[in-house]
Parts: C-alpha cells; sequence; structure tokens
C-alpha cells in the first residue's frame, strides 16, 4: 500500500507488488498514480469502504480491469496474484501457458485456463508494453533494490521478510552504489 497526500488529506492506496517495485526507488518523490475505485464488503449488511488501487500507467489499470472480469478472480485476488510485471503476464497468457500462470499466487490451474480462455486475444498490447521509465540513476536505484531482494531470498529470507527489509531501507531515502552496500545497510539497522 502507498499513501497519497492530497492537501490536508492522506489516502491509503492498494497497489499491486510489481507497482510497489515499480515506486521503490522513488520514495519521498512525487509520483503521478493512475487509480480505479472500488467498493470493498458486504452491501447487505451495509458495510461498504472505498478503496483506491494505484497504477503506474493507463495501460497498468487496463489489464488489471481485464484480470479482474475473469470469473473467479476478484480484485483482492488480482491484487495478490499480480507479481511479475504486466508485459510478462500478457505473454503467458498470449502464449497460452497455465504453468506460468499457476505460478502466480493465488491462482490456480484451473483459474489460470479461464484467464486464457478469456483473455488471450485481448494481450497483444500489454505483451509489447515497454517497462515504465524511470531516469537513469532511478533505474540503477531499482536494479541494486530488486538484486538486494534476490539476495535476501537467497540467504534464506522469506519473500515477505526480504520485501519488508527493502521497504525499509528504501524509505531512508539513501542511494546504494552496490548490492553489498544495501544488505550491510540493512544488517546494519537490526543491530
Amino acid at each position: 500500500q502507498a499513501t497519497l497526500a492530497v492537501g490536508a488529506f492522506e489516502y491509503a492506496v492498494l497497489i499491486p507488488d510489481f507497482v510497489r517495485r515499480q515506486l521503490q526507488p522513488l520514495v519521498g518523490d512525487e509520483v503521478s498514480l493512475k487509480t480505479i475505485e472500488y467498493l470493498e464488503g458486504n452491501p447487505q449488511k451495509g458495510r461498504l469502504t472505498p478503496r483506491l488501487i494505484g497504477f503506474m500507467s493507463d495501460a497498468e489499470r487496463e489489464f488489471f480491469d481485464l484480470i479482474c472480469s475473469v470469473d473467479g478472480v476478484g480484485v483482492k485476488t488480482a491484487l495478490r496474484a499480480i507479481v511479475r510485471p504486466v508485459r510478462e503476464v500478457a505473454r503467458a497468457i498470449e502464449e497460452q501457458d497455465v504453468d506460468q500462470l499457476s505460478a502466480l499466487p493465488g491462482i490456480g490451474p484451473a483459474t489460470a485456463e479461464r484467464i486464457v480462455a478469456k483473455l488471450r486475444r485481448k494481450m497483444a498490447k500489454f505483451a509489447l508494453m515497454v517497462a515504465t521509465e524511470l531516469p537513469p540513476e532511478r533505474t540503477a536505484d531499482y536494479d541494486v533494490l530488486a538484486e538486494g531482494y534476490q539476495a535476501l531470498v537467497s540467504l534464506g529470507h522469506s519473500p515477505a521478510e526480504a520485501r519488508q527489509k527493502i521497504d525499509t531501507v528504501a524509505r531512508i531515502g539513501k542511494r546504494f552504489k552496490s548490492v553489498e552496500d544495501l544488505l550491510m545497510e540493512i544488517y546494519r539497522r537490526e543491530n
């Protein structure tokens, strides 16, 4: 989740994992998000809560809407499942790679089959999508954070724990020249 400051108000914006990774090197910078608003809860009990979901581009938002249109894939499932860049997921759908889709969190083989059946002809523009461009210095930051995440996982940390450690260090706004510097900062903060 990200926090959106609008005047005197702050809004919590839910973001898929692939968007979170794009935003990590931009912590503290002003960014523009494309949002979807949906109502969460049970209308019969009168408990509906408005929620915002943020994306870096209109194409990412459109892709998310398409995924949510598949039977058995709601907003929460889609938020949890789309951990890879849109381009990769779209290619898997276009190429009917049910195994790769089934590897996404919360997506089983039956759901992957439904996604392919409903969306495979609609994926061309998403499969050709160019990654969201970051300035060169921010791309380097993103690469160090991404490699640091992989290093933490290979050192035995769970993906969630590794993500939390990277997020904590990214919030301080310091730029790291190497994965070694990043890991030293993470472990220094733990002691």
